[in-house]
């Protein structure tokens, strides 16, 4: 997350990116003049205070969150966030508690060997599968995103549920934390030099699937609250 001076711009602009309307409803509440710019939800343009904001919802999966990154990132902004929830391998990350995701590869990028898995730099392949944000990171870009607790994660098209499946990948990645979208959009904001921060929220723990314990309520409101105190940073520089 590179840090970009709000003075290079007539008016702040910000592109918040999500997977689902869902998590950013209540976000959106807060907002005013909200309209849809074009394909129905696909792009919603508002203001907070004296900031300018599109809110995208990309769709599920790295894919989508690459695509639509990618798309909207022709115009520039003070920052692009993606924002969702996300499943936590690290108990001290409890249910509802807001992070910063530094750090994201695409886990499922590679081959097997049998019953080893081989990762594209093992493979000889000069490829990228991971994304660190803390390389090109310059200070003072947020002070409310500077204070989340910085972890790192993984990307994947299936979600773990699996006792089996949750103990490779966290002997092979020691994730703690995973979305369907992040390496995605971190991917797309790095190749076009776009700053940006991956926010997200603990919705439930990775272990065998249970959503009776699941909050998803709990961590939209939560995330809810974070971005408004992040906008209000961005709106009083």
């Amino acid at each position: 997350m590179s840090s970009v001076k709000n003075s290079n711009f007539a008016t702040v602009k910000i592109m918040i990116i999500a997977a689902t309307k869902k998590e950013v409803e209540p976000l959106l509440q807060k907002m005013d003049k909200v309209k849809n710019s074009f394909r129905g939800d696909f792009l919603i343009e508002c203001n907070y205070k004296q900031l300018e904001l599109d809110v995208a919802i990309s769709g599920v999966g790295m894919v989508a969150a690459t695509h639509c990154t990618t798309l909207l990132n022709n115009i520039s902004r003070s920052a692009t966030f993606n924002i969702g929830i996300c499943g936590s391998f690290n108990r001290n990350l409890v249910i509802g508690t807001v992070v910063n995701v530094v750090e994201d590869c695409i886990a499922e990028m590679g081959a097997e060997d049998e019953e080893k898995f081989l990762s594209l730099e093992e493979m000889g392949i000069n490829e990228p599968s991971r994304f660190d944000v803390r390389m090109p990171m310059e200070k003072d870009f947020n002070p409310v995103v500077d204070l989340l607790p910085k972890v790192n994660g993984i990307t994947v098209n299936t979600v773990h549920g699996n006792e089996n499946s949750i103990d490779k990948v966290v002997a092979r990645l020691h994730p703690m934390v995973e979305s369907m979208e992040g390496a995605g959009f971190m991917y797309a904001c790095i190749a076009n030099k776009t700053p940006y921060a991956q926010i997200r929220v603990v919705s439930n723990f990775v272990e065998q699937r249970n959503k009776n314990a699941w909050n998803i309520p709990l961590a939209i409101n939560n995330l809810t609250d974070k971005m408004i105190e992040i906008l209000d940073c961005f709106s009083t520089k």
